[in-house]
């Protein structure tokens, strides 16, 4: 059986080929992709003794994450896949164009060139590390390639403060550079090429082991950052990562992270300020920070005792699916306690995904084109969050949920911003059942209930953010838990009756529990499920159940039309907590009811703002355009354009792009809302 043909210098057998049996092309010193395997073994010997030497440097943070063994098998499984992004399209041009003919030469030419720059590429993304690191606390990031953006005064920066690195540097590129063409020529001479009718099995195979190896993984999503993160050091989880694969997910994610200003139109920044100040319903005088401008002090409407916070983030559970809300009635539990609390009718998801509902419910920040913070490169750490404000203040901060938490980046997002114990999956011992979401919405509410009591047996306080995850497809729920609403079983009107199930017997446990009479609830969905309509912003498709619950909340029915990023604001101040945030959602425990209400929603690349009635709809590169909204029929009616909440809704979509750009939705980098504590408490 014939797999090789010979290359130059090759012996041959009378056919002029190599013989599989007796010269294997598995075996040869000749074999085609040599070249390739021995540079990508260079590699990641260069990768993993990078790691141990930047893990021995931060030996006391590694040690304190208790993260050596995690850190060294992630760390390897990052680099495998890094390897296969980096060499599997040349092993595919390898299969494809070489051979003794003018393509194969040029080809020849560009894979020494390949190599080369791949050695190149990985030895000094290394090489650097240790001052980037130094500088800003992380491997190599987006800010390696802005940077790039300004060389002139980059260069000037490195060498007035950092000459031996910049030295360093242009000698480590020109030993790399000419090492790495050496010994690509070197181990490039005189290889077998594969004959015509094997090369489409051999590119076959050789794609199935790239994405194989580039995914790293049989699930949902591809390995990412969020998969391997462990820590709530940002720094020890970036070590699990090697420098060429943190810089390329940057600059992946730098593909999403776009300007409002490009898609709606500019408006200058001062008035974009002085428009969401305004909006905001706060006092001119509460804006108190200038490098900050959303920065306001916020005084708590309680006055009590500061209270535990309980968030639990009900999956794709949309208005339509709630009884109390004129929706199917498939909610009897949330009915129920839509009567023994504070029960918002007319409140309104900022998004359609999962990571925008986490966005806005937990940090309070407002939606952009862009994709969600949660995602994003610049938020991965020191973006504000309730957790952050809280974990200030001495309160354990808990994500937990029944799936894998590195999913859609959340993992990550949370444990760099303020969250310090993840529950996912991986914590539950022998669940009652487990779907391919994880496990049920039961199993994850008792463990929550069973978190809950242990932190106060122990005198801590908390905020728990829970997340369902049921009511997502494929739907899989146990048996025999819920009378079913239609048949098959597996559909979204039973798994949404099961979710709300769920809910019933958490609360159920939690009204005799030793944490209910110190703790505010919050029940509310991340979004509605399969968002869409005729409408530019099908509104009434945003339309979600939020109810806050807790001893001392009033039972109450509010018509107002409230936004999610209302949610987080009103939370800290029936909580008893007075603080300094850069929240702008409104604090509803001390608005008139009388108060038209406001919601802002993207939909797609369409941003809407809603007042009372009224809605304006912003689109890219078109003009704005003004509806009234009917809430009875659920309809859009065109109007003339209203200029002036135009004007608004344009400040309110560019300022969330403003604002993550310039790092500006923060804390005080140095008071970490401590210096405002003693001001605020009553």
């Amino acid at each position: 059986m014939t797999f090789f043909s010979g290359g130059t210098g090759a012996k041959h057998s009378r056919a002029g080929s190599f013989s599989f049996r007796k010269n294997s092309p598995f075996q040869s010193r000749q074999w085609a992709f040599k070249s390739l395997a021995i540079m990508a073994l260079i590699c990641l010997v260069v990768m993993t003794l990078s790691r141990i030497g930047l893990s021995l440097w931060q030996l006391d943070r590694v040690n304190d994450a208790q993260g050596w063994s995690h850190l060294l098998l992630q760390g390897l499984r990052i680099d495998i896949a890094s390897l296969c992004w980096l060499f599997g399209i040349a092993a595919l041009g390898q299969v494809c164009f070489s051979g003794n003919h003018a393509i194969g030469k040029v080809w020849q030419f560009m894979l020494r060139l390949w190599l080369t720059l791949s050695l190149w590429l990985v030895i000094f993304l290394e090489a650097s590390t240790p001052a980037f690191i130094e500088e800003y606390g992380f491997r190599p990031n987006r800010l390696y390639i802005e940077y790039l953006i300004y060389p002139k005064e980059v260069l000037s920066m490195l060498w007035s403060g950092r000459k031996f690195e910049l030295i360093l540097s242009v000698v480590i590129s020109l030993l790399s550079l000419g090492l790495g063409w050496q010994l690509s020529g070197r181990f490039s001479r005189n290889i077998a090429q594969p004959k015509w009718y094997w090369r489409p099995v051999l590119a076959v195979i050789v794609m199935a082991i790239t994405i194989a190896g580039a995914r790293s993984t049989l699930g949902h999503r591809p390995l990412n950052p969020a998969m391997v993160s462990f820590s709530t050091d940002p720094l020890v989880n970036s070590l699990v990562l090697n420098s060429s694969y943190s810089l390329f997910f940057a600059i992946k994610q730098m593909g999403s992270e776009e300007d409002a200003a490009k898609m709606y139109g500019a408006l200058p920044e001062h008035e974009i300020i002085e428009i969401i100040r305004r909006e905001s319903g706060r006092e001119a005088l509460a804006f108190t920070h200038e490098d900050i401008p959303s920065l306001s002090v916020n005084q708590a409407s309680f006055q009590g005792k500061p209270k535990n916070l309980v968030i639990i983030l009900e999956e794709s559970l949309g208005a339509r699916f709630v009884g109390n809300l004129g929706g199917l009635p498939l909610t009897p539990n949330i009915d129920a306690l839509a009567t023994q609390g504070w029960n918002f009718e007319n409140l309104y998801a900022t998004g359609t995904r999962s990571v925008r509902g986490i966005e806005a419910v937990v940090t309070g920040f407002t939606p952009t084109p862009a994709r969600s913070v949660v995602k994003l490169g610049k938020s991965q750490s020191g973006f504000f969050s309730l957790a952050e404000l809280l974990k200030n203040r001495g309160y354990t901060t808990q994500f937990i949920y029944g799936g894998e938490s590195h999913f859609d980046n959340m993992r990550s997002f949370f444990l760099g911003n303020g969250f310090t114990d993840i529950v996912d999956q991986n914590d539950y011992q022998n669940p009652f059942f487990e779907g391919s979401w994880g496990v049920s919405d039961e199993d994850l509410m008792a463990k929550a209930h069973n978190e809950f009591e242990q932190l106060t047996d122990e005198g801590k306080p908390f905020f728990s953010l829970v997340f369902s995850s049921s009511n997502h497809d494929p739907f899989e729920f146990p048996d025999n838990k819920i009378e079913l609403y239609e048949q098959p079983k597996q559909t979204r009107n039973n798994a949404a009756k099961y979710a709300d199930h769920a809910v019933g017997e958490f609360f159920k446990q939690a009204r005799q529990s030793n944490y209910w009479k110190d703790t505010l609830f919050l029940v509310v969905a991340d979004h509605d499920s399969r968002v869409g309509g005729v409408d530019l912003v099908p509104i009434s498709r945003f339309r979600i159940p939020g109810i806050i619950l807790g001893e001392g909340v009033r039972a109450k029915q509010d018509k107002r039309v409230v936004s999610q990023i209302d949610l987080a604001p009103t939370l800290l101040s029936l909580m008893g907590i007075s603080a300094s945030y850069p929240m702008l959602g409104q604090d509803l425990s001390q608005v008139e009811d009388n108060w038209q209400g406001r919601a802002l929603m993207q939909y797609e690349k369409n941003f809407a703002l809603m007042q009372g009635n009224k809605v304006t709809i912003l689109q890219p590169e078109l003009e704005p355009k003004s509806f009234v909204y009917d809430f009875s029929a659920e309809k859009l009616t065109a109007k003339d354009l209203d200029s002036d909440q135009a004007n608004t809704a344009l400040a309110w979509a560019l300022w969330g792009s403003m604002a993550y750009n310039k790092q500006w939705f923060r804390l005080p980098k140095k008071a970490s809302n401590l210096e405002t504590t003693e001001e605020l408490d009553p």
